[in-house]
């Protein structure tokens, strides 16, 4: 019986498994995408900072090249984007640097994609806890971490800020503390105890008609009530990290005049603040000078991608004496042979007592921080 003929009933709308090639595997090279700044991240759009001509050779951070549109004296425009497909498990965040195609002229009613995340030269993580396996990308790119905590109201929280600076020492970046409302209290204890660590300490009090406004609390602050602070962020990517009424939105609104961002007050039985910032922006510092990145208020900092390998490589001095450590030595305080105990008895070259003492309180503040790593906030 022979074949019968083909009729409308043959025709298939959409192919088969059979009836259609397998897809493949090569994407495009896409040659022509830009480069574009990721500033802010909503519900799967991202505003995006892209190249608009350039009119001199400034630089921001250490991550300035010819088409960077992060950098200073560069001529930039906004758009908006989405990730391409085979993004979709890979996280964009604040500060990324990415390659886009499509409409990048930032029209309004334009959308243009996301085609490949550029290296990331430092990554901020953290988890919901130090059992939590799944990391949570807070920003990308930033040189610094700036801990923004108040002297009181709320009280500031000694453990959370050494697991910041935990955070920041393992993603390879600078660290400066931002003490606020010194009005209120002496910061002097908190300058004691970071200090040695290697962090910037930066003191700012409550200062104006209507007693919020920040300045700092340096004699050599000058006409510019901020001048200090502005001086660490100058010409840097920084990201600004603290619990909610801490005063890191009034800073940032201080900083970045025309920022807006949304500030709140402490509740005075939980002495706790109300959460006003709700996703990370980047905010452009004036005169092109550097970028500051608000991030939303946190509660809690989990380490739990941290490796205490990583975490004492950032105290240099001390990475050369554990060298010597046994195998499998913890470098805690009851950790058996621990060649940092040695090494704090020794002093330095029997040249007396103050320099024993400043190798023990170097030791103590990384073992306070290492500490932090698997306490409770």
């Amino acid at each position: 019986m022979g074949r019968r003929p083909r009729d409308e009933s043959d025709f298939r709308d959409r192919p088969g498994k059979r009836g259609s090639r397998p897809r493949t595997k090569i994407r495009p090279e896409h040659t022509d995408a830009v480069t574009g700044f990721v500033t802010g991240v909503d519900r799967g759009r991202y505003t995006l900072l892209v190249v608009d001509g350039t009119t001199d050779e400034g630089t921001v951070g250490d991550h300035a090249t010819a088409d960077d549109p992060a950098r200073a004296g560069v001529r930039t425009r906004t758009i908006v984007a989405m990730k391409a497909r085979e993004l979709h498990r890979d996280r964009v965040v604040c500060g990324d640097r990415v390659d886009v195609v499509g409409d990048t002229s930032g029209d309004e009613g334009s959308l243009a994609r996301i085609v490949r995340i550029q290296d990331r030269t430092a990554t901020l993580r953290r988890t919901a806890d130090d059992t939590d396996p799944y990391e949570r990308i807070v920003v990308a790119n930033a040189d610094q971490l700036v801990i923004v905590t108040a002297l009181a109201q709320p009280e500031p929280r000694i453990r959370m800020i050494d697991r910041c600076v935990v955070a920041a020492y393992d993603a390879g970046m600078d660290v400066t503390l931002c003490l606020t409302k010194a009005d209120l209290a002496d910061p002097t204890p908190l300058r004691e105890l970071y200090e040695p660590l290697g962090v910037t300490v930066l003191v700012t009090r409550r200062d104006g008609g209507d007693g919020t406004a920040p300045r700092a609390d340096a004699p050599d602050a000058g006409d510019d009530p901020l001048g200090p602070v502005r001086a660490q962020l100058e010409g840097k990517i920084s990201v600004l990290v603290g619990h909610s009424g801490v005063g890191k939105s009034t800073l940032v609104n201080a900083l970045v005049p025309d920022a807006a961002r949304a500030t709140g007050v402490v509740n005075a039985v939980t002495g706790r603040g109300r959460q006003t910032s709700t996703s990370a922006v980047a905010l452009p510092l004036p005169d092109a000078a550097g970028w500051v990145i608000d991030t939303p208020g946190v509660r809690s900092f989990g380490l739990a991608h941290v490796e205490v390998e990583h975490l004492l490589a950032a105290f240099e001095d001390l990475a050369a004496v554990a060298v010597e450590c046994p195998r499998g030595c913890t470098h805690a305080e009851d950790a058996p042979d621990c060649a940092l105990d040695a090494w704090v008895a020794a002093g330095d070259d029997g040249t007396g007592e103050a320099s024993q003492q400043v190798r023990a309180v170097r030791v103590e503040s990384f073992r306070r921080v290492l500490a932090a790593r698997t306490a409770t906030v």
